[in-house]
């Protein structure tokens, strides 16, 4: 569930503000265009579908990484001990 903190990087992924607190006084548009409170509080409704379809097209991106890698019959683990896997 998103919390006022979330929607800023939601609605302006790009920066450009700052945010003290999770309401939307709070935020101070530095060099990004400002969005209006209405925004700020309809966007509530679109990031949890926005994050969910985030998390799909990692876990997506990730399974594909994993079928490419066991085709050449390697691991993930196998790309770390090489020292070219990831965390």
């Amino acid at each position: 569930m998103a919390t006022g903190f979330d929607i800023p990087g939601f609605l302006r992924p790009q920066g450009g503000w700052s945010q003290v607190g999770d309401t939307y006084e709070g935020i101070d548009f530095i060099t990004c265009e400002p969005f209006t409170k209405a925004e700020f509080e309809a966007a509530f409704a679109q990031y949890d579908a926005w994050k969910a379809q985030q998390e799909a097209d990692k876990a997506a991106a990730k399974a594909a990484a994993e079928a490419k890698l066991a085709a050449l019959g390697l691991t993930a683990d196998d790309l770390k001990a090489l020292g070219l896997g990831g965390n």
